[in-house]
């Protein structure tokens, strides 16, 4: 068997870059596709939410992705999946039954990705040893986030590219949902070359639940699994709002609220600034953890993640449009997803700690879409109701179950540390 933390300077970063990509596509770039295909704010924020179903159901197949086959050739298949269906959004786009069509694409694009993550996380740990699981999270984070700023940034800049030559916006997303299928392909035969194969079908060693029950059940006799829920389900209870209408909010005309960017002002910003503010933040995140352990970095991260949605606020309530305010509060906000992001998902891994902990993670990162499914849902009905400026007003407020949350949640202070290896 190969030995651990093998190459994985290498098949990190492009593990996480396949598994951000199909995210951001399916739950964020179909927003800006869906508005500018004349989709209203309600219904992008429902059905574009109801898309995170699959991340929420996925403990229900985790032990499944344990107990056949290797993990390696699980997220290979799934990746190319993936591709297959973001193909077919392409395809339905020029249809008359185009929103249905579509999203029946992107539910299998979900489905696939969900499974995808499933097994990507399972290799992750399985491939590192846990001092080096800490190190990476921040790599880990970053090219994640890195692949969502792509699809935001360079995916949208295109789609606004196309717009504007051909003067049609369903050829041009349809084009754009190729083009990304085409760089999904790609990922998936990069992943193929740089990950080492960590497992055999018939290894002894390797981690086999004995069934469903007993792993599913395993995970809510955790101790402190109820308060360990709650903070999951509201750690990102404003981001899960913020990030629905963030894009609307920008390609909404003044008159309803919104900057009136294009398409392209929207991907330019997101693509340059966002890029780079985030690796800073996602980066300098995992090296502070690594360093000094969870608990010195939990509130400054969970402040990090909310306290720049004032920025928003102040955009809305104020009407600014300048390009440098706006830019501003992207950089604030992607450097503070990027670095308050690294707690969650080191919380995460000590929640998942020990047996069965690949399904223990699907478990927890279930919770966590969960967690932004149901607000996400609502989003559009809220914003409609209250306006822009009183949405991003309350999607502030919404940080404080978080904030009263922390007192409450029990993890080793130094959990994370390069010194720590916590129990098997």
């Amino acid at each position: 068997m190969v030995q651990k933390d093998k190459g994985a300077w290498a098949w990190v970063p492009v593990l996480y870059f396949t598994q951000g990509l199909p995210y951001v596509l399916v739950v964020t770039v179909s927003v800006i596709m869906y508005k500018k295909l004349g989709v209203s704010n309600e219904d992008i924020g429902l059905y574009t939410s109801i898309l995170y179903l699959p991340w929420v159901l996925k403990p229900l197949w985790s032990p499944f992705v344990d107990l056949k086959s290797t993990k390696r050739k699980w997220f290979l298949a799934m990746q190319l999946l993936i591709a297959v269906a973001l193909l077919g959004v392409g395809l339905a786009l020029p249809t008359n039954m185009f929103f249905i069509s579509s999203l029946a694409c992107f539910w299998m694009a979900a489905f696939a990705s969900a499974t995808n993550d499933i097994a990507s996380d399972g290799y992750y740990m399985l491939g590192l040893t846990e001092k080096k699981q800490s190190f990476f999270v921040g790599m880990r984070s970053t090219f994640y986030r890195l692949a969502m700023v792509t699809g935001e940034g360079m995916i949208v800049v295109l789609a606004g590219f196309l717009e504007n030559k051909y003067g049609d916006n369903t050829k041009a997303w349809s084009i754009t949902m190729s083009v990304a299928a085409f760089l999904m392909l790609i990922m998936t035969v990069a992943n193929f070359f740089v990950t080492p194969k960590y497992e055999s079908e018939n290894d002894e060693l390797k981690e086999k639940p004995k069934g469903f029950l007993e792993v599913f059940s395993s995970f809510f006799k955790k101790p402190g699994i109820g308060i360990a829920l709650a903070f999951i389900l509201t750690y990102r209870l404003g981001e899960s709002q913020l990030v629905k209408m963030a894009s609307p909010f920008l390609l909404d005309t003044p008159d309803e609220g919104g900057l009136g960017y294009s398409t392209e002002q929207l991907g330019t910003i997101f693509g340059t600034a966002g890029v780079i503010f985030l690796s800073i933040g996602g980066i300098l995140g995992g090296i502070l953890i690594s360093r000094d352990g969870l608990k010195k970095w939990m509130l400054p991260m969970v402040l990090s993640l909310n306290l720049p949605n004032i920025l928003y606020a102040v955009l809305a309530v104020t009407n600014t449009t300048n390009i440098y305010a706006v830019t501003a509060t992207v950089i604030f906000e992607k450097f503070g997803y990027g670095f308050g992001f690294a707690a969650f998902l080191m919380y995460l891994i000590y929640i998942a700690d020990g047996k069965s902990k690949t399904s223990h993670y699907a478990i927890a990162t279930g919770f966590m879409a969960l967690g932004m499914m149901l607000p996400g849902m609502v989003s559009g009905y809220i914003q409609h109701w209250l306006g822009y400026d009183g949405f991003f007003v309350w999607v502030v407020i919404a940080a404080l179950p978080t904030l009263f949350l922390l007192k409450f949640i029990s993890y080793p202070a130094d959990f994370g540390k390069k010194t720590t290896v916590p129990n098997e």
